[in-house]
C-alpha cells in the first residue's frame, strides 16, 4: 500500500459525522439493523458513487473523530476490503473519493487511490487542497493517472466553495470535463468540541447561494454536491430544475437515519441528476440499508435506473 504523509496522531473530520440538533434523530447512535446478504434483486444494477477510501493511518485518524463526535462506525475496513466488501455483495460499481484535509498530501493520496482503483477495476477521483502551490499541476498528473474527477470538503477544508482560491481547479475541470464532487452543504454541524475541531463553521462557509454563483459563473462545470444538500433540500430541489450543471448525490439522505425535511423531494424534482451514495464504510447501519430503501420506494423503473447507475456513468464518464 502507497502511503500518504505521515500525520501523527490527527484526528480527520468525517465526511457526515451528524446532522444539527432537532435534526438528527440518532445523533451517536447505531443500528444494529439486520443487513443483506447481496444488492436486493429488484434494483438495476447499482453503482455507488460516494464510497470513501484512505490510507490505514488516515483511515485510524477519521474513525478517532467519529469515536469522539460522531457515532459508532459499523464497518472499519480498510481500503481494499472496502472495495472487496461491496463487490462481493454485488454492488457494479463504485467511485471512490476521498479528501486532503492540508496542504501537501493530495499527491500521494491520488497516487494510492489510482493504484487502489486500477487493481479492483473501479473508479476513483483525485483531490487537492484548495490554494495549495501547484494545485492544477496536482490535478493533472492525477488525471493522467487514470482518476475520473476530483473531491472537496468545504467543512474538512474549510474553504467556500465560491473561494476565489478554487477558481483554477474550477477552470481546469470544466476545461477537461472533469466533474467535482464538493461537500457543499451546510451540515453536518457538530456542537462544541466537534464544531471547534473544524476549521470553519460549516454555516458560515456554507450556503446554497454559494454554490449558485459557482454554478452561473462555471455554466459548463460538473459539479456534484453529496447529501441531498443537506439541509437546504428546498434550495437544492430549486437548484437542480435551474442548472444542467449540478448534480447530487442521496448519500445517507435516504436510509431514515434522520429526522429531517423530506428528502425524496430533491430526488423527485430531476430524477436525472441524483447519484446513489453510501457513505461506506464510515456507517452507522447496514451496509445495504439505502439500498434497500430505494426498492420500497417504487420509483418507476427508468427513475430507478438512472438513480442506481445511469446518472453516475453520465456523470463521470459522459455514458448516455
Amino acid at each position: 500500500m502507497s502511503a500518504a504523509a505521515p500525520h501523527g496522531d490527527e484526528r480527520v473530520p468525517c465526511c457526515l459525522p451528524r446532522i444539527a440538533p432537532g435534526v438528527g434523530a440518532l445523533l451517536g447512535a447505531a443500528l444494529e439493523d439486520e443487513e443483506g446478504a447481496r444488492v436486493p434483486d429488484d434494483l438495476p444494477p447499482l453503482c455507488d458513487a460516494h464510497v470513501h477510501v484512505f490510507p490505514d493511518r488516515l483511515f485510524d485518524a477519521v474513525w478517532r473523530w467519529f469515536d469522539e463526535f460522531g457515532w459508532p462506525i459499523r464497518y472499519k475496513l480498510y481500503a481494499d476490503d472496502v472495495v472487496a466488501y461491496l463487490r462481493a455483495r454485488g454492488v457494479r460499481e463504485l467511485v471512490l473519493l476521498h479528501y486532503a484535509h492540508k496542504p501537501g498530501i493530495a499527491r500521494a493520496m491520488n497516487g494510492f487511490v489510482a493504484e487502489l482503483a486500477a487493481r479492483h477495476d473501479v473508479s476513483g477521483v483525485a483531490t487537492v487542497f484548495p490554494g495549495e502551490p501547484n494545485q492544477e499541476q496536482i490535478l493533472s498528473d492525477a488525471f493522467a493517472l487514470g482518476l475520473v474527477g476530483v473531491k472537496l470538503h468545504c467543512h474538512v477544508q474549510g474553504v467556500p466553495v465560491d473561494d476565489p482560491r478554487l477558481t483554477p481547479v474550477w477552470e481546469l475541470c470544466a476545461a477537461r470535463g472533469k466533474p467535482v464532487v464538493i461537500h457543499a452543504g451546510r451540515e453536518p454541524r457538530p456542537e462544541g468540541a466537534g464544531l471547534a475541531s473544524l476549521p470553519a463553521d460549516p454555516h458560515a462557509i456554507c450556503a446554497a447561494e454559494r454554490t449558485a454563483r459557482v454554478l452561473r459563473r462555471f455554466p459548463s462545470l460538473k459539479l456534484c454536491v453529496p447529501h441531498l444538500g443537506a439541509d437546504e433540500f428546498d434550495a437544492y430541489r430549486d437548484l437542480v430544475r435551474a442548472h444542467d450543471n449540478l448534480w447530487l448525490d442521496s448519500t445517507m439522505m435516504l436510509a431514515g437515519y434522520f429526522r429531517t425535511a423530506d428528502p425524496w423531494q430533491v430526488l423527485r424534482a430531476r430524477p436525472d441528476r441524483v447519484l446513489f451514495g453510501s457513505d461506506f464504510p464510515n456507517i452507522p447501519y447496514a451496509w445495504d440499508r439505502e439500498a434497500r430503501a430505494l426498492v420500497a420506494a417504487r420509483l418507476p423503473d427508468a427513475d430507478l435506473e438512472r438513480l442506481c447507475g445511469g446518472n453516475a456513468r453520465a456523470l463521470f464518464f459522459g455514458a448516455a
